[in-house]
């Protein structure tokens, strides 16, 4: 299964638009299923392909006061499959909205997303 199509489907509903998915991927982490970004200010770590931060979401060893809502190892998030970044980028939708993503506020937003998956078939 594609990343555009895991990021559409969920359980009970859908947490947002396959062009959004897209969007924030790009420009996160530039399609890069094993892209970090070390954030000294609390010393934690975002991973993946969708940045997911080691502070909230994911365990990777060495955050002071890590919480790991997503219950997944940080490295985890950083395979071709992406399902486990997936799942968690649900549980991050779900808990905190996709505000929660600094790529959504910066260049997501109130834009035509429709180019990131013209011609996709979906």
């Amino acid at each position: 299964m594609t990343f555009s199509k895991k990021i559409l489907v969920s359980p009970n509903k859908k947490l947002f638009s396959i062009s959004l998915g897209v969007c924030v991927a790009k420009w996160e982490s530039s399609y890069n299923t094993r892209a970090t970004h070390y954030n000294p200010n609390d010393k934690s770590t975002d991973y993946g392909i969708l940045q997911i931060n080691s502070h909230y979401w994911c365990n990777d060893g060495k955050t002071p006061g890590a919480v790991n809502t997503c219950n997944v190892s940080c490295k985890d998030l950083m395979h071709k499959d992406i399902s486990k970044s997936v799942a968690c980028a649900k549980k991050v939708v779900s808990e905190q909205g996709i505000g929660a993503w600094v790529a959504w506020r910066n260049h997501c937003r109130n834009k035509d997303l429709a180019h990131y998956t013209h011609g996709c078939g979906v």
